[in-house]
């Protein structure tokens, strides 16, 4: 007999449901991700630190686990909503299913939900905190709602990052690339190595200073967590590579701190951009992509008028905000979706080689 368990919006909506993975309590800011497959990916992608993710897609847990599909070393959701559960899977190299794999890291979810009607109503409302419980009595939840924080103004790429430096790839690569990690995917490190770069990842709080001993020859700017506009550390170390022109380039978070560094502003979206089918327009080329995308900030067009230095080179074609920019007088760009597309399309990964080109320039002047 399966257990009962209830979703609480902030706004006092109330969803009854059956209990997956964990039997506890959890909360988070709940948002929606349209993608079709690959949910592992996304559970563990560290930019959905303290976030509970609801699936659009119908069937959830019918593939099972693999480790070789790990965006971290481990779930980094807060909660898990969706429609059907399987806890049966047909791939053969899965190890185990989906409901072990959650049990085993603890994720508290909820499943026999009309998760698309609920995705209707997060679109209108907007995302906001909510709490999942298979132990709680619906009034108990009211006030446990009320302990969770708002995602506005939350630091948490500190939380994720690698507590000490690391290396990723072939250590004979030609390129020696230093990525400051505010929440990094794992497929962002082998688009990397994979272009014949040597990756040394520092923790969050590592100073240009520090990182600049290495001896890179190009800086790359993570996805991660939270609000960017309170990481003050990380804004400082992206304007100190900035003024030393190095080679730098940042994906999704990435993009908001050096917007920040550079003197724009950021903004915390409705409900932001979560799925595998947004498509953008490349400015500088004319040409369109479907995107992977993972934000609920974004750059404010609007501070643009007083930074003369940055463009726009990508825009969102389905509500025009900012999905790339450039620093006119450095050799600093980024992107606010996930060209390393993990999952999802691969129709950005030739930003990895314009990066690998810019770095190039860079070996050759050392």
């Amino acid at each position: 007999m399966s257990t009962k368990a209830y979703l609480l919006l902030a706004d006092g909506f109330l969803i009854e449901g059956k209990a997956i993975g964990k039997i506890g309590t959890s909360g988070g800011e709940i948002c929606f991700n349209t993608g079709m497959t690959g949910y592992q990916e996304i559970y563990t992608d560290p930019s959905y630190y303290g976030q509970i993710i609801v699936n659009t897609t119908a069937h959830i847990g019918n593939y099972g686990t693999v480790s070789e599909e790990q965006e971290s070393d481990s779930p980094k959701i807060s909660g898990l909503v969706v429609n059907e559960f399987s806890e049966e899977f047909s791939r053969k190299t899965a190890k185990e299913s989906l409901q072990a794999y959650l049990e085993k890291h603890g994720v508290v979810g909820i499943s026999g939900i009309d998760t698309r009607q609920l995705v209707r109503y997060i679109r209108s409302k907007g995302a906001m905190n909510a709490l999942i419980s298979s132990v709680l009595t619906p009034e108990q939840m009211k006030e446990e709602i009320k302990k969770v924080p708002s995602m506005d103004g939350l630091e948490l790429s500190s939380l994720v990052s690698t507590k000490k430096s690391y290396f990723f790839g072939d250590p004979k690569a030609t390129y020696k690339i230093a990525a400051l990690d505010v929440g990094i995917k794992t497929n962002i490190l082998k688009n990397l190595a994979s272009r014949d770069c040597y990756v040394q990842v520092f923790p969050a709080k590592t100073s240009f200073a520090e990182m600049e001993q290495w001896e890179p020859h190009g800086y790359f700017i993570s996805n991660g967590p939270g609000d960017p506009s309170v990481m003050d550390y990380a804004i400082k170390t992206v304007k100190e590579i900035l003024d030393a022109d190095r080679p730098v380039f940042g994906i999704c978070l990435g993009q908001q701190l050096l917007a920040l560094a550079c003197g724009l502003s950021t903004y915390k979206m409705h409900h932001g951009h979560r799925g595998l089918n947004h498509p953008v327009k490349n400015l500088l080329t004319g040409l369109g992509e479907m995107t992977s995308q993972n934000h609920g900030f974004a750059v404010s067009d609007k501070s643009l008028e007083n930074v003369k230095d940055v463009e726009i080179t990508h825009l969102h074609l389905n509500d025009n905000t900012i999905m790339g920019l450039r620093v006119k007088n450095k050799r600093a760009f980024s992107v606010q979706y996930h060209p390393e597309a993990s999952p999802g399309p691969h129709d950005s990964r030739y930003l990895f080689d314009q990066f690998v080109e810019m770095v190039k320039e860079e070996v050759l002047v050392k």
